[in-house]
């Protein structure tokens, strides 16, 4: 009985979030997410009580289904530079097929500045991807791997930047090539010897 309903509510939460990820936080009503989530307004006040408290809930159920499993992959890595790209190359993929973008993105834009205690709970989603870069690049900088020019903590903000930076263009429709660029400066920049031409002078004329 209970496991039914745990999966009940999973389903349920799924919904919740395709509504709040494709429509955004203001534009979802309780009767509008009652009925994407099948429920009628007396259960969906008594299983999940009001609109923000749903979306809490969504919110981390997205995290469970989404960066913490690329979280737990960059963590067990053997291979942190590698364990970066793939996590850059799969934001890159996801990013070039939809322009909903990403529901904790979106949300960082729309309801953060607005609500200190939903912004505190975007805040610890993108700190727990950030600290996971952190600890992926001082893996690599140990093994050679990552350049040492920037302390690791810098390297995982620009990291997390660029991921933003992706998320949000694709909304713009920007094309899987631009997408791809982002992504492709910042692994760049991962690198022990700078590519050619960063860091070096630019030769004068005719010399």
């Amino acid at each position: 009985m209970g496991r039914n309903r745990s999966f009940e509510e999973s389903e349920a939460l799924d919904r919740a979030v395709e509504r709040f990820w494709s429509h955004g936080y203001a534009a979802s009503s309780v009767r509008d997410l009652g009925r994407a989530m099948g429920m009628n307004p007396a259960s969906f006040y008594n299983a999940f009580g009001d609109k923000r408290s749903l979306f809490k809930r969504s919110l981390q159920h997205y995290l469970d289904g989404s960066s913490r499993k690329r979280v737990a992959l960059l963590d067990a890595s053997p291979a942190p530079r590698e364990a970066i790209v793939a996590f850059l190359d799969a934001v890159v993929e996801a990013s070039a097929r939809s322009r909903d973008g990403c529901l904790l993105v979106n949300s960082a834009a729309e309801v953060a500045a607005h609500d200190r205690e939903l912004c505190d709970d975007v805040a610890a989603g993108l700190r727990e991807v950030e600290e996971a870069l952190h600890r992926a690049v001082l893996r690599g900088q140990a093994d050679g791997s990552i350049s040492n020019r920037l302390d690791a903590a810098a390297f995982a903000k620009a990291i997390l930047g660029t991921i933003v930076s992706i998320r949000v263009m694709a909304r713009t429709a920007a094309g899987t090539a631009y997408l791809r660029a982002l992504a492709d400066t910042q692994i760049a920049m991962l690198s022990p010897v700078p590519p050619d031409g960063i860091g070096s002078e630019h030769p004068t004329a005719g010399g």
